[in-house]
This record gives C-alpha cells, structure tokens and sequence, in this order.
C-alpha cells in the first residue's frame, strides 16, 4: 500500500482534498522543484488567452482547404500541432475572433478532451485560431521552444495531469495552470534545450517533404497525380455487375472507384497472392500483457510504412512458446490492419524479425523470386497509400458496427508492376523520410532528458521530506 502523510497548511489555497492529487509521486516532484530556480507559472510575465465559446463558431461552417486554421483540442499533440486532419474556417469568421488568432511561440495546452497535451505554434500552421478546447500562453519572458520542452517533460507532463479535475468530464482551468511550477534556468541553458525542439522541427518537416515527394512520384507513375474524385450524386450499374460483386450498397458502386480501376489497368498487375509464400491473420495473446517480453504489433502500430514503437504492448515469453514460426515476423514482412484503421500498412525491419502479431492485422511475406520484381517497400507504401483509400475501402465501404478487410480481399489485391528501378526510387524516399523521422524524434526525447537532467543536477537544501512510502 503506497499513501501519503500531507500537512493541513499544504491543503490551503489548492482547494483538492481528493488522494490522486497527493499522489507521493508528485509530491516528489514537487519537492524537488521547490529546490530549484523555479516559479509559478503566473509569475511569468506573458498572457493566458482563453479559446472562445462554442456558440461563437458553429462547426458546420467549416470550408475545405481554406487559408485560415481552426485548431481543435484533438490537434494538441506533444511538442506540435497535428497536420494531417485539418480544418479551417471562413474568412470573415477568422476576422470577427481575431482576439484568439494564434502566432509564432504561442503555448496551446489543451484543457478539455485529451488534457494536458501541449503544443508550440509555428509558422506551419499560422494564420489560425483556436478553439474553447484549449488555452494559449504567449509569452517573451522565457524561450517557448525550452518551453514546450518542459511542459513535455517528465516533470511539466506529470504535473499538468496532476492538476485534471473531474471523473465523467475531466479538465483543467485557468487557476490549475496558473498555479503549475515552471522550472526557469539561465537564458543559455533555455536556448540549448530550445534550440534542440526547433532543429526536431526542420527535420520533422523534411521528414514530411520527403514522403510527399514519394507519394507524388508514385501518383504520377501510377497517372494519377492530377486525378480528381468525382462527387457524383448518383451512379448506373447493370444487374450483372450487382450480382458479381454480391453488393448493393451505392458506397461500393461510386464512379471514383471505376476510373482509379482503369487507370491502373493499364499496367501489368500481379495478385498479392501470387507474389507472397505466406499470407496469414496474426494471433490472439492468451495472457495478460507484461512490462517486458515479446513485443506484439497491432495495428494502432503501424504508421507510416514502420512499425511505430510509441504503444508497443508485450506478451511473456512462456506465454506464446506454444505459437508455431508462423506466427512470428521476418525481416520484409509486411503487416497490414485488418480492423479500425484498415489498411494501414508497415514493413518488419530486421529490429521486428522475432516479434509476434495482433489477431486483427494480416502479415504478407513475398516470396524470394517476388523480390527479385518488387520492393516490399514500395509494396508496402502502394497499399498505404493506393490500394487503401483505393481498393480497401471500396471493398469495406458497407453498413457496419466495426469495418474491416479479410484474407480473400488481401490475397485479391491487385498491385501494378512499374519498372524495379522505379519502384526503389520511391523507396529510397520512404526510407529517407522514416530516418529523418525517427531523428526527429530523438532530438526531443533529448530535449526532455536535458530537462529532467537540469532540475535534478540542482543541489537539495535539506528540505524536510514530507512523503512516506511503504
């Protein structure tokens, strides 16, 4: 049993008397702060800015590919905003909230939703505004690229989820943050830290042009790059066509569908199935996930063409020795989600070769002669990117509870044979664009060290301690 022994004077002013609050965690935290050069976050001079009221902007005006940005709560990730979901709004609405119009250094954490997600604003995403969702710090007083570092950190992070209120809607308010201890060491200290979260930021954003530039290339190999879906409100089909496709769903049956169909008919295309030694569904784990063993893929891992580590779950080594080899992954071998976000799709590098895999994702191994005419790279990017929105979808694109694909449409799946040459140019690409990323990555897990490593390097005062643990 882990509890805490809190004075009457340390409950004054907080107004929290719940035991989540007075975790002994945090009030290590705390007290380890409390011995550093660190203040509230309201004594630092800046301004906190509030979003606006839901009744002043009605989501249903949102314009499409617009010039002004309407970030949502759901678009505060750690470090920066997300950018592949936006949305934006009409130009005189962006005007008539120009009070909560964003800039350069602006501090978004959001409030409401998934809480204590900060992000820093850059020009990437300007002009904007944002939404109640949120609240915004701007600041001069203290570098915000050092900031967000901290926020981010194992410090600032367990702090503002600390401050959350509530059970059924959990927030954070304005005197929650205000209250929030900042650690503020010497202006060259803030800038090392800072200047390693704006050097992740230019490679993150070369990691993004990179894989632009791959998925162009392939589009226009493919003849695709100025293809433009067709919003037709209607489509004519034969009978035969209904019974051949065992579908009478209008989804399955648009006119988008068809042209992507002739246009890649125009080049040599192989099923998967004879491409692939092995296509098969992954397993179902028989016990409890563990803190260490066997690492196990499911498909809220795959992202952008690799396995992505950030909730990588483990099953115990006993636990899954029953499993014969097929079960497991090789080098090459190519996952896709069968279920939720259907058809994403990653390559097992030779750091996943021994891992095992989810019930709801299938693995695709070409075979040794299939190499020899296809990259499983570019295979890999194809169905991220083509045969998913293209094919995949169609084929799912029914009423359901929970969507998902299946053996025989995996094994169906038509792929266009380019040139080898090609095909490993837009490779070379992918490949480039996950490295970057992955240095991206590095550089703020090093800023957030730095961070921890600064305050902890601060020396104690013989503070009394006023946590016990059993």
């Amino acid at each position: 049993m882990t509890y805490s022994i809190i004075q009457k004077s340390q409950l004054e002013g907080v107004q929290r008397i719940d035991a989540e609050y007075y975790q002994p965690e945090y009030l290590e935290l705390v007290d380890r702060l409390k011995n550093t050069q660190s203040k509230k976050w309201e004594e630092i001079d800046g301004r906190f800015i509030t979003g606006p009221f839901g009744s002043e902007f009605n989501v249903e005006n949102y314009v499409e590919n617009g010039k002004y940005r309407y970030v949502r709560g759901k678009d505060v990730k750690e470090f920066f905003l997300q950018e592949n979901d936006n949305v934006y709004v009409p130009e005189n609405d962006f005007y008539r909230l120009n009070k909560y119009v964003l800039g350069n250094g602006d501090i978004l954490v959001s409030v409401v939703g998934t809480v204590g997600n900060t992000s820093i604003v850059d020009d990437s995403s300007t002009p904007a505004i944002f939404s109640c969702k949120s609240t915004a710090f701007r600041t001069k007083a203290i570098n915000p690229y050092y900031f967000i570092a901290y926020l981010n950190s194992n410090y600032g992070k367990k702090l503002l989820i600390r401050s959350v209120r509530g059970h059924v809607q959990t927030g954070l308010n304005i005197n929650d943050l205000k209250s929030l201890l900042v650690f503020t060491p010497s202006t060259d200290k803030q800038d090392q830290i800072g200047n390693l979260v704006i050097e992740s930021r230019k490679i993150g954003k070369k990691s993004k042009n990179l894989y632009q530039q791959a998925e162009d290339l392939l589009l226009e190999e493919l003849g695709l790059k100025d293809f433009e879906e067709q919003h037709d409100l209607f489509s004519i089909v034969n009978y035969s066509e209904v019974k051949e496709a065992e579908r009478i769903d209008a989804e399955y049956f648009q006119n988008k569908f068809d042209l992507i169909d002739q246009k890649l008919g125009k080049f040599k295309q192989k099923n998967l199935d004879e491409l692939c030694s092995l296509i098969s569904y992954g397993t179902v784990p028989t016990s409890p996930y563990v803190d260490k063993g066997i690492p196990y893929v499911k498909g809220e891992n795959l992202k952008d063409c690799f396995v992505d580590y950030s909730k990588l779950v483990y099953l115990d080594e006993l636990s899954i020795k029953r499993l014969d080899e097929r079960h497991y992954l090789k080098e090459d071998d190519i996952i896709i989600s069968q279920m939720g976000t259907v058809g994403n799709a990653s390559l097992v590098t030779k750091k996943e070769a021994g891992w095992t895999f989810a019930s709801f994702t299938i693995r695709a191994r070409l075979s040794d002669k299939a190499k020899e005419i296809l990259s499983p790279l570019f295979l890999t990017f194809y169905i991220q990117n083509i045969a998913r929105p293209y094919y995949l979808l169609r084929r799912i694109a029914q009423a359901s509870v929970r969507q998902n694909t299946d053996l025989p449409t995996i094994r169906s799946l038509k792929v266009p044979m380019l040139p080898i040459k090609t095909q490993q140019k837009i490779a070379d690409l992918v490949r480039e664009s996950h490295t970057a990323r992955q240095k991206s990555k590095e550089l703020l897990a090093e800023a957030k060290r730095k961070v921890a490593a600064l305050i902890e390097s601060e020396p104690r005062h013989g503070r009394e301690e006023m946590i016990e643990r059993w």
